[in-house]
């Protein structure tokens, strides 16, 4: 009678913001203050929106957590896989997701803990997967193969960013690795020693010989002799 729009009024509401958008927001405040800050409210604030509102886009905590985590591994990209090579095709994947997630080192601890479905976080172990599955390996072989790279991966990104850092003036010695060096060496012989090797070691080189380390494991499983396994 009013020309009034039956099927419009029953239309859900138009979202506000892009769920890109969202996670740009939350990745942001747990990048700046980490992620205690991240909050319904405090992604409300930095939205210049109410906390309700945030409830149209994760319903609790651990969706929020879930969120940034999924937003950390959609930043891990690698080049050309699948030419016949599978360690290096590991080695490539396993590149990006060092660097990617190596950048939001906060975010490190929900990596570890949060499960997530979303694409972008399946896309990467969908990948490594393959990979190592070129090598011959399947059920339970591949899963400890993957296992013990994904926890590398992370793991030394946690490490090395939980770790010393980079001196800020050339010549200067990382506070950490000082007083590891300055340990008695006839009671703590190897951990001073490795101490005066990290303080020489670049975050990359250290990251492609462990990975080295791993792969020549992996290589020299497959090629056993199957009583041997």
């Amino acid at each position: 009678m009013y020309g009034v729009n039956i099927e419009k009024l029953n239309m859900p509401p138009r979202p506000k913001y892009t769920r890109a958008q969202v996670q740009a927001a939350a990745l942001a405040i747990a990048d700046e203050h980490g992620v205690a800050a991240l909050t319904m409210r405090s992604l409300a604030s930095a939205l210049g929106t109410g906390p309700m509102t945030i409830y149209n886009y994760v319903r609790n905590r651990d969706e929020l957590d879930a969120l940034v985590v999924e937003a950390v591994m959609s930043e891990a990209v690698w080049g050309n896989t699948g030419q016949g090579d599978w360690q290096q095709d590991v080695r490539t994947i396993c590149e990006g997701m060092w660097l990617g997630i190596r950048t939001h080192p906060n975010v490190i601890p929900l990596i570890l803990t949060r499960r997530s479905l979303h694409h972008a976080t399946l896309a990467p172990a969908e990948a490594m997967l393959r990979a190592l599955a070129d090598s011959g390996r399947s059920g339970l072989e591949l899963l400890m193969a993957f296992r013990t790279v994904f926890g590398f991966v992370i793991g030394l990104a946690q490490a090395q960013l939980a770790g010393p850092h980079p001196p800020s003036h050339e010549g200067e010695t990382d506070p950490t690795i000082a007083r590891v060096q300055a340990l008695p060496p006839e009671r703590f012989p190897k951990l001073v020693e490795i101490a005066h090797a990290a303080s020489g070691v670049a975050p990359e080189d250290e990251f492609h010989t462990g990975l080295d380390i791993i792969l020549a494991g992996l290589d020299a499983q497959t090629k056993q002799p199957a009583h041997e396994n």
